[in-house]
């Protein structure tokens, strides 16, 4: 028996007594996907396994977190090395590796004179973005687009302009919404690229207009994760910046799902518009530790300063998760997994417009979404998939959009296979 055999029949336990359990601990508004609820056991490379022995091609990812690969042997390997050396420290230590992934994020970043600080989530990198422009600025104003999704704590929950995540209308925040993350929908939508962003600058103005005093900061994500893929035309924030530059607002660029080369063209979403020059405040998640908890916040060193008290960390920029995280940085750089999800994201696109169905597609790279007519086809959609050996994921504000975002990896026999697999689930549930 070989030792992915062996991972494969080792799981035993039945998912509807699991599921029973799970529910009886863990609250009611815990989302799980599928009528019957899946549980994964183990992967390798662009597949994953439930505890029933199906093999899957994942398309999702995790939620966009297992970046390179499942299973990749130079990260399990870091991981192991660093866990038989020291598993945790803390901020208050040293750290070579918390350092030298600081270095090399600053670097990429594009970012003058930065420096980094990570956490354990995205949620929690975005909820220090938000306290750094709110400190530096000393307002509690907020920019923020329709549609948007940046977290599940109480300050971020404040700036998610999508009601479907947003459980709580209480906010620490005075947020401002602003046209621009959809560009199909809307009183916009009709406009062409340049009369959309024109017209979403002069909503930008005029919503500065009734701001009482001092904005801090405008907090955009390049493509919208959780909204279901969407995004404005490229050169949107560049013009939003010239507008928050003139009044001194800071630009946070939410890079937990489009940063690290996801979306083909370009390494960062900021880069798509970035005519103006890169963001004041980065932030960042996901996969760059490739399934390891880790985020963190990249910022000009004049607003990572501006915390006057003392602050620690003391999950974020662990050994273990920095070790994961230069890892799978390297893999990435050395095997240009961003001219990868470029290519095979154009196959993958290619595959799915070759089918003439009746969907909006939406991204680039390998962050795609699909458009559809209503919730319920999504849902329907979302299980043919499964039952067909294929894990996606859904979004949209009225959850009629699926997303699809694979290892970056991903080959193209691989993209077809996953498309050809898509179509038809398509197919079965517009039936």
């Amino acid at each position: 028996m070989t030792d992915l055999q062996a991972r494969t029949t080792a799981h035993t336990v039945d998912p509807a007594e699991l599921l029973r359990r799970h529910r009886a601990v863990t609250p009611a508004w815990l989302a799980t996907y599928y009528r019957e609820p899946i549980e994964l056991t183990h992967g390798e490379g662009r597949h994953v396994w439930d505890s029933a022995g199906k093999r899957y091609l994942d398309f999702f990812g995790g939620i966009l977190t297992t970046m390179t690969a499942h299973a990749l042997p130079e990260v399990t390997r870091a991981v192991a090395e660093q866990a038989g050396r020291i598993l945790h420290t803390s901020t208050l230590y040293l750290s070579t590796p918390m350092v030298e992934l600081a270095e090399q994020i600053a670097a990429l970043s594009g970012i003058p004179d930065a420096k980094v600080f990570f956490t354990p989530s995205g949620t929690e990198a975005n909820e220090l973005a938000l306290l750094l422009a709110t400190t530096h600025r000393r307002s509690n104003q907020v920019l923020a687009l329709r549609n948007s999704y940046h977290g599940r704590s109480f300050s971020t929950i404040g700036v998610t302009g999508n009601g479907s995540w947003s459980p709580t209308s209480l906010s620490p925040l005075q947020t401002l919404y602003v046209h621009g993350g959809v560009r199909t929908a809307g009183p916009f939508a009709q406009l062409t690229d340049d009369q959309f962003t024109a017209a979403c600058v002069a909503d930008l103005e005029d919503m500065l207009g009734q701001a009482e005093g001092t904005v801090a900061a405008l907090i955009a994500e390049p493509i919208q994760g959780v909204g279901g893929f969407t995004s404005g035309p490229d050169g949107l924030l560049a013009a939003f910046k010239e507008v928050l530059d003139r009044h001194g607002i800071l630009w946070i660029s939410d890079e937990v799902q489009t940063g690290w080369g996801r979306t083909g063209d370009h390494f960062w979403g900021w880069q798509a518009h970035g005519q103006a020059g890169p963001p004041d405040v980065l932030t960042f998640a996901k996969g760059i530790a490739n399934g390891m908890s880790m985020g963190g916040v990249v910022a000009r060193a004049e607003v990572m300063d501006s915390l006057a008290a003392n602050s620690i960390s003391t999950f974020g920029g662990s050994p273990i998760t920095c070790a994961a995280a230069l890892a799978n940085l390297r893999h990435l750089l050395e095997n240009d997994l961003q001219g990868n999800a470029r290519r095979v994201g154009a196959v993958l696109r290619e595959e799915l417009e070759k089918s003439g169905l009746p969907v909006e597609l939406r991204g680039r790279g390998l962050m795609l979404g699909v458009g559809l007519r209503d919730a319920a086809t999504a849902a329907a959609t979302l299980e043919h998939a499964r039952e067909l050996g294929l894990l996606v994921g859904k979004g949209g504000r009225a959850g009629d959009a699926l997303r699809v975002a694979p290892p970056l990896s991903l080959t193209a026999e691989e993209a077809r296979e996953g498309a050809a697999l898509l179509i038809e689930a398509l197919r079965r549930a517009q039936a």
